[in-house]
């Protein structure tokens, strides 16, 4: 049985959109369009909208990849240049807070996701270094599953939300917490005619004369490039059935650091769809990234947040089945990415 994943690597000088194989190895497309008969898209991105026009284009792959011959099947190794699965989305959501462990330290639950941009240009594929500067302070993983939008979405209901995800793809939203803190925000203190309530609904107040407001910009703190490592493959979403049941196991150098489970999510994936599409058009190729593991593991008691990548180097790796595992090296240098 074929497990319909896509996914994209640099073969001959030039990105190739790649199918896996029945036995694991890679595909190239162009192979199996031509057993097909089928005209070849040029990117995931155009995969993306023609599957969506074309009911019949999946089923068709998946017949023609089930047949293939042996001399078309490349096989993975550590030489394979993966690229991002997708690499040029019009946006990247990420969901803050979204797990239960770690909403109890949350002064208020905001009782909706909290979002979050980044950028495509942080994104980078399976196997390549996750670039960080010792200077950031605290730099972190984060274990994350991520949809790819598969048809424009705006306005949608929850239970309309998966008719609108081509795939599903494994996300590692690296986060500076350094930077963040460091670059990224800014505390004022307002007088009191210009302080309005729902400036402070979501923090507690330190006496009646607290005015202070803290503003905090997810920009380089997440959006450096690099910090987006995703892949290798996007999977079918009736390969991955409810996404809201999956296992993430983080490592270090194949050491565990975090086990945790999607069902811990604060908010449903679906509910995060639907909720983001009340703010923003999803687009075809979108990414939303829903958020990080919160359980712990042996030395690792905070789980990822007690890998400091500024501080140590390995592979950071990141299995949730039946996505695959994505890794990544991480790599410092000094004056930024």
């Amino acid at each position: 049985m074929v497990t319909m994943k896509f996914g994209t690597i640099r073969l001959d000088g030039e990105a190739q959109l790649v199918m896996q194989a029945y036995d694991g190895g890679i595909c190239p497309m162009e192979a199996v369009m031509a057993v097909s008969g089928r005209d070849l898209p040029g990117t995931m991105l155009d995969l993306v909208t023609r599957a969506d026009d074309d009911a019949d284009l999946l089923p068709t792959l998946a017949a023609a990849i089930d047949g293939m011959a042996e001399d078309s099947i490349i096989r993975p190794d550590d030489d394979t240049d993966w690229l991002p699965p997708i690499g040029n989305p019009s946006k990247i959501l990420g969901v803050a807070f979204n797990n239960r462990e770690l909403m109890k330290k949350a002064h208020h639950d905001p009782g909706v996701p909290n979002f979050f941009l980044k950028p495509p240009s942080c994104l980078t594929g399976h196997g390549k270094p996750i670039f960080v500067d010792p200077d950031w302070g605290a730099v972190i993983p984060e274990p994350e599953i991520c949809a790819v939008i598969g048809r424009r979405a705006k306005h949608i209901s929850e239970e309309e939300a998966l008719d609108h995800v081509f795939g599903f793809m494994i996300h590692n939203d690296v986060t500076s917490h350094g930077l963040k803190f460091g670059k990224d925000s800014i505390a004022v203190t307002y007088d009191r005619d210009m302080a309005r309530p729902e400036f402070y609904g979501w923090r507690n107040l330190h006496g009646e004369d607290d005015t202070d407001a803290y503003y905090v910009y997810h920009t380089r703190s997440k959006g450096t490039d690099s910090f987006g490592p995703c892949g290798p493959w996007i999977t079918m979403c009736d390969v991955v059935g409810n996404p809201n049941d999956l296992h993430v196991t983080g490592t270090i150098d194949d050491e565990v650091f975090t086990k945790d489970h999607t069902g811990n999510y604060r908010f449903s994936v679906e509910t995060c769809i639907a909720e983001a599409s009340r703010y923003f058009t999803l687009e075809p190729g979108d990414m939303i990234s829903f958020g990080t593991t919160g359980k712990g593991v042996g030395r690792f008691p905070r789980g990822h947040k007690s890998l400091l990548l500024g501080e140590i180097t390995g592979v950071v790796g990141i299995e949730i089945e039946p996505l695959g595992r994505l890794a990544n090296p991480v790599r410092h240098q000094k004056g930024g990415a």
